[in-house]
C-alpha cells in the first residue's frame, strides 16, 4: 500500500480515536479522582478542549513516521488557522466585564417587559435573543456571551443534571441556527457564502426567519423546563458594577469587539487590533475582571486540532456528499455534523461543481440543524463547553448527555428549516 494511502487510513483511525475519546472525556474525569497519583494526565485527557488537539498532534508524528518531518510539517502549515484565532480574540474580548456589562445592563432592561419573573426572564433571553445576535456578533462571541450570562442562572452544581443537559442542548442548537440571519457570522454557512454568491438578505429570507421562530420555541422549551431551578441574582448590583465602568472604557471595546468582527478573516489585521485591546485592559486594569485567557487558548487548541485532524477526512466525506439527493443530503449531513465540524462539511459541498440549489439548501440546513448535537458539531461549542461545565458533576460535559439533550431541540430546528 503506497504511503500516501496509508496515512489518509490513519488519519482517519485517528479522527475515529479523537470521537471516541470525546466521549470517554468524562470517563477520564473519574478516574482521576479512582487513581490520585496520576490525577494530573486523567484530568488533562479528561479534558474536552485537549481532545482532538492532542490527537492532531499523533496525526503529526504519524505522518512523519510513514513519510517524512518535513511533509508532516508542511502539511501542518498549510492549514488554515484563522477560525481558530479568531474564536480565541472574540471570546476573550466578548468575555470582557465592560462587554458583558454593557449586555447585562440593556438584558436587564428588556428582561423587566417580559411577563414573567426577572431571574426566569433572563434565562429565556440568554437562550434566544442572545444567539440570534450571534448574526450581528459572530456565534463565537455569541456562545461566550450567552453562557457566562447563564451560568449562574442555570448550569449550576445544585440543578439537577437532566435540566442542564437539556438547556445546554437548546443553548447549543440555538446558536447554531442563530447565526443563519447574515452570511458571515456561522462558520457553515462563511464556507459557503461566497462560492455561492448568498448575501445577507438571502440568508434572511431563505434561513432566518425560520432559524428565529425554532430559537423562540426551544429557548421557551427549555426555560419552562429549567424555570423552577434558576437561582434569584441581584441585577441592582450588576447595574452598579457596569456604572463603576466609565463609559468611554466600554465604548473602546465595544469599538475593539466591532473592529475585530469586521476583519474576523484578516488575521493579522484583528490580531493586531486584540494586542491594542490586551494593552488598552493593562492600562485600565481597575475597570477589568480577569480575562478567560485560559480557556480560549483551549478552545482554540480544540479548533486547531480538529482543523488539522478534518482536512485528512475529505477523501470519504466528499463522495458521501455528492452522492446524495437533496433530501437524503439534509440527514446525511444533520448526521455527519456529529463527527465532524459543520463548517467543514459545508465547505467540502462548496467543492462540488454543479450542485443543485435545492442541494445547497439542504447541505447548510442539515449541517446547522446538527451544529449542537457534540461538541465537535459546531466551532463555538468548545466555547460553551470550556466556561459551562464547571456546572456539571465532575466539572465535566458527557457527550452521552450532550447527544441526548439536543435531540429535541435539533428536531425542532431541523422540522423549522425543512417544512416551513
Amino acid at each position: 500500500m503506497p504511503a500516501d494511502q496509508t496515512v489518509h487510513y490513519g488519519a482517519l483511525v485517528i479522527f475515529v480515536l479523537a470521537l471516541a475519546h470525546t466521549f470517554a472525556a468524562k470517563q477520564f474525569e473519574r478516574l482521576s479522582q479512582r487513581y490520585p497519583r496520576h490525577a494530573g494526565l486523567f484530568h488533562l485527557l479528561g479534558e474536552v478542549e485537549v481532545v482532538f488537539g492532542f490527537w492532531a498532534i499523533v496525526l503529526i508524528l504519524v505522518m512523519a513516521l510513514l513519510l517524512d518531518g518535513s511533509r508532516a510539517l508542511a502539511y501542518a502549515e498549510s492549514r488554515n488557522y484563522t477560525e481558530p484565532l479568531f474564536v480565541f480574540v472574540v471570546m476573550v474580548v466578548a468575555a470582557s466585564r465592560p462587554i458583558l456589562g454593557l449586555v447585562n445592563v440593556a438584558l436587564n432592561m428588556v428582561a423587566r417587559w417580559v411577563p414573567m419573573s426577572e431571574p426566569v426572564s433572563r434565562a429565556w433571553l440568554g437562550l434566544s435573543v442572545v444567539p440570534l445576535l450571534g448574526s450581528l456578533i459572530t456565534e463565537p462571541a455569541a456562545m461566550t456571551i450567552a453562557a457566562l450570562m447563564l451560568a449562574p442562572l442555570i448550569f449550576r452544581p445544585d440543578v439537577p443534571e437532566y435540566a442542564k443537559y437539556l438547556a445546554l442542548g437548546a443553548l447549543f442548537v440555538n446558536v447554531s441556527i442563530g447565526g443563519t440571519l447574515t452570511a458571515y457570522a456561522a462558520p457553515p454557512v462563511l464556507m459557503v457564502a461566497s462560492a455561492w454568491q448568498w448575501d445577507s438578505g438571502y440568508m434572511l429570507a431563505h434561513f432566518g426567519w425560520k432559524a428565529a421562530i425554532a430559537v423562540v420555541i426551544n429557548a421557551t422549551l427549555a426555560t419552562i423546563v429549567v424555570r423552577k431551578f434558576i437561582a434569584k441574582q441581584d441585577s441592582t448590583q450588576e447595574g452598579a458594577q457596569m456604572q463603576a465602568v466609565p463609559l468611554t472604557v466600554a465604548m473602546v471595546h465595544v469599538a475593539l469587539l466591532a473592529g475585530i468582527v469586521v476583519l474576523a478573516h484578516h488575521p493579522v489585521a484583528f490580531l493586531a487590533l486584540f494586542l491594542l485591546f490586551l494593552g488598552f485592559s493593562q492600562a485600565y486594569q481597575r475597570y477589568q475582571d480577569p480575562l478567560i485567557l485560559k480557556e480560549a487558548l483551549l478552545v482554540a487548541f480544540f479548533l486547531a486540532g480538529l482543523v488539522v485532524l478534518g482536512g485528512m477526512q475529505a477523501w470519504w466525506l466528499q463522495p458521501i456528499v455528492s452522492g446524495l439527493e437533496p433530501l437524503a443530503l439534509f440527514f446525511g449531513a444533520l448526521g455527519l455534523t456529529a463527527i465532524t465540524d459543520n463548517a467543514a462539511l459545508t465547505y467540502l459541498g462548496s467543492l462540488i461543481a454543479g450542485i443543485s440549489m435545492e442541494a445547497k439548501h439542504a447541505l447548510v440546513a442539515g449541517a446547522v440543524a446538527g451544529g449542537g448535537l457534540t461538541v465537535i458539531a459546531n466551532a463555538p461549542n468548545p466555547a460553551g463547553v470550556s466556561l459551562l461545565k464547571r456546572g456539571f458533576a465532575d466539572e465535566s460535559i458527557g457527550a452521552g448527555g450532550m447527544l441526548i439533550g439536543a435531540l429535541i431541540p435539533t428536531a425542532i430546528a431541523a422540522a423549522a428549516l425543512t417544512l416551513m
